[in-house]
């Protein structure tokens, strides 16, 4: 089929690789405009664009889809069979959704209707749940809430959000090669989902990264993993920030013990006061260093039993 395919981060670059591959065309690469990043102020492109760049496909980048005339006229003219579209971070209008042949469906990491939104992943892990997946959608004007094609679920076990995504971009590209081809045969079969069942994933930003040590240490555990490695778990220690990316929860009452205060810090690692028990954190970062184990950083500073992380 002759394919449009939208998205901006890693995760859609992994899926518009195994298009390439595929027998499909790929028309045009739609992404969001490049950014200037870190400090130099350098301008770099995004996954998506790197991917399409890679294998000669021609790259769209407008600032909006909404009322674009101009891109829209030029998707009309590509005559589409159908547009892809996975973490593209624009709203599609209706005239969009409704121009392909067989419309647009939507590559989108989690088992819906639960998680739709712009960081299914992260709160996946985050809130404890056991396990999530990839859906296959047909896009409606609502957010995530088109009828679902193919849905696929993974355990989640340990992972951190980096694991986690490298494993569901690979199970949404499988599932999308497939659904293209049921989509073809006039053998997909649409589901309509339960809004009843859904729940949001809002927007990541680096400010919900900060620990709270109130909380119980199975919750900050999970924190670290889900924000592993953006935008990091951290708390203030003294007069640094210290980012966590590896702790264990421990079965230790800590009540009566102010939460985030350091109990003891050792070649084990660090374990502080948190929610009434105990987390003992095995890796950490301090600015302008890598990360590194508990136990090595302690070889060049110290860590008093009794400090408060706050």
């Amino acid at each position: 089929m002759k394919t449009v395919f939208m998205g901006t981060p890693d995760f859609a670059a992994v899926i518009l690789r195994t298009l390439t591959e595929s027998r499909h065309q790929v028309a045009y690469a739609v992404t969001q405009p490049d950014k200037a990043k870190n400090r130099g102020k350098k301008i770099q492109y995004t996954p998506v664009k790197e991917i399409a760049l890679e294998n000669g496909i021609e790259v769209l980048q407008p600032e909006r889809v909404r009322g674009n005339e101009e891109f829209i006229q030029t998707l009309r003219e590509c005559r589409p069979d159908i547009m892809i579209v996975a973490a593209y971070g624009q709203i599609l209008p209706k005239e969009v959704l409704e121009l392909p042949k067989y419309g647009c469906i939507n590559v989108h990491a989690s088992l819906l209707p639960k998680l739709r939104g712009a960081a299914p992943i992260q709160k996946a892990i985050i809130d404890g749940e056991k396990e999530t997946g990839v859906t296959i959608m047909q896009m409606a004007e609502g957010l995530d809430t088109g009828d679902m094609l193919l849905k696929e679920a993974v355990e989640i076990g340990s992972m951190n959000y980096s694991q986690l995504h490298d494993r569901l971009a690979e199970l949404g590209s499988k599932l999308l090669l497939k659904a293209l081809d049921l989509i073809e045969e006039g053998k997909a079969e649409p589901k309509k989902q339960d809004d009843s069942l859904s729940t949001y994933a809002h927007m990541i930003s680096k400010h919900d990264g900060k620990v709270s040590f109130e909380r119980s240490p199975e919750e900050i555990e999970r924190l670290i993993r889900g924000f592993d490695p953006w935008p990091g778990a951290f708390c203030d220690c003294g007069e640094i920030v210290m980012k966590l990316w590896k702790a264990q929860p421990l079965d230790e009452d800590t009540r009566g013990i102010q939460p985030g205060t350091v109990i003891s810090a050792d070649g084990k690692g660090m374990k502080v006061a948190c929610g009434g028990r105990a987390l003992m954190v095995t890796e950490i970062q301090v600015p302008g260093k890598k990360r590194v184990k508990v136990g090595d950083y302690l070889k060049g500073n110290r860590i008093e039993a009794g400090t408060v992380l706050r």
